[in-house]
């Protein structure tokens, strides 16, 4: 497939208004570029369920803070280029950042409350109101399409969920699963920061949460706080990782149950080395007859 770079909004939403008006339905793939097989899984997923797919490949200045990594996060436009065209995408919209910011916004868009102040928004303030504003941005300028984001980033996709239900944007967002390295580390653009050290012992954030799922799901746990100590004290048993949170929350409003009776959502978030990891997986208690 011949694969078309756009690096100019205007263009970029005449030549999917043209895909609209033959009748096409849009297919949208969010990304900071640095696309790996994660990536590679949202795009084909686009390219099986929509007539036309594009990726934007821009790294967002408004969702780093201070002292993060804008200016170290990886990028290599060409490898992006030929990895969306092998999955199917028909475009990549990658423009400048004085394309999409000529001057600094004076308007920005953000989703107050615990869904976007906890956890990763506690951790980095700001963070959540920098991705609602290139979202909102983007989705405005793609017109009505479907946007497909993976579940890896958790909060995330809820965070956008909300704004989208509550500005009644045209855009069906589809959530897919996290796509994980053959020893179960979520892929992710930041593992490129990894030594090999680090690498190995990386799996241990999967692990701590596979150790927490056990504890609801198996051991009938019930209390929050017992499943995040245990998932606290298996990612202990390897000393390269620094703890930022592990957290049980309810999968809607992202807020911690009394007690586990339903399906949650375990979160973890942690540093090793140079590289902030986070990862998530579902959790749901055992029914009556299982216990």
């Amino acid at each position: 497939m011949n694969l078309e770079l756009v690096e100019h909004a205007a263009a970029w939403r005449s030549r999917l208004d043209t895909c609209r008006a033959k009748g096409q339905q849009v297919g949208l793939v969010p990304t900071m570029g640095a696309l790996h097989g994660g990536h590679m899984s949202l795009i084909r997923r686009a390219a099986a369920e929509c007539d036309v797919v594009t990726v934007t490949d821009y790294v967002n200045p408004l969702q780093f803070g201070a002292g993060e990594d804008l200016a170290s996060y990886p990028r290599d436009l060409e490898r992006d280029c030929r990895m969306a065209a092998e999955a199917g995408a028909a475009s990549v919209f990658a423009p400048a950042p004085e394309e999409m910011w000529p001057e600094a916004p004076a308007t920005t868009v953000s989703v107050a409350g615990d869904l976007a102040n906890t956890l990763e928004g506690s951790s980095r303030p700001g963070h959540f109101a920098g991705v609602t504003t290139i979202v909102a941005k983007l989705f405005s300028l793609a017109g009505p399409c479907v946007a497909y984001f993976g579940e890896k980033d958790f909060q995330q996709l809820a965070v956008v969920r909300r704004m989208v239900k509550d500005l009644s944007l045209p855009v069906e967002l589809v959530a897919c699963p996290t796509v994980r390295e053959v020893d179960g580390l979520a892929m992710s653009s930041r593992n490129a920061y990894l030594s090999d050290h680090e690498r190995e012992a990386a799996p241990q954030l999967y692990y701590a949460l596979l150790a927490g799922k056990r504890a609801v799901e198996d051991d009938g746990v019930d209390d929050p706080a017992l499943v995040q100590k245990a998932m606290a004290e298996s990612l202990g048993t390897q000393p390269l990782f620094e703890l930022d949170y592990a957290a049980v929350a309810d999968p809607e409003t992202l807020q911690q149950p009394n007690r586990i009776t339903a399906e949650v959502r375990l979160l973890i978030a942690a540093r090793i080395g140079r590289a902030r990891l986070i990862d998530n997986v579902a959790a749901t208690p055992p029914g009556p007859e299982t216990i």
